[in-house]
């Protein structure tokens, strides 16, 4: 009988920054981060709900912190994130889509095309509001 023990070695992969290598995962990630970012931005909002329901004391001093220059910094970073992430989700969705009676690309310009009318649309509806 033999004085040493086996031992069970299984192979483990290395993944630490296995996104960085592939520029493609790297804007895969930063795709599927955004979320996170405008998961806090979603949770502001709903800050400002709550404040609403205070009181107009409240809800004024919460608008007023949203003028600082760090939240319009988070806004402005918050924009582009929500803009590359519709961008690329218009190109994901003929792929997850199934057969379609035509053309797949019809399908992710039309849909960057509305997004940016809706986009437009909406802007134009606050200025006007906020006139």
């Amino acid at each position: 009988m033999s004085r040493y023990k086996p031992t069970l070695k299984t192979y483990q992969r290395p993944m630490a920054g296995w996104w960085t290598k592939n520029p493609f995962y790297v804007l895969y990630m930063i795709r599927e981060g955004s979320a996170v970012l405008l998961a806090a931005y979603a949770l502001v909002l709903l800050v400002g709900l709550a404040r609403l329901a205070q009181g107009e004391a409240e809800y004024e001093a919460w608008r007023a912190a949203l003028a600082s220059p760090l939240a319009i910094v988070f806004h402005l970073v918050a924009a582009a994130l929500v803009a590359y992430h519709s961008f690329t989700w218009f190109g994901v969705m003929p792929k997850t889509a199934p057969k379609l009676p035509f053309p797949p690309r019809l399908v992710t310009v039309g849909g960057r095309i509305a997004a940016v009318v809706v986009s437009i649309g909406l802007v134009a509806v606050v200025a006007g509001v906020t006139r």
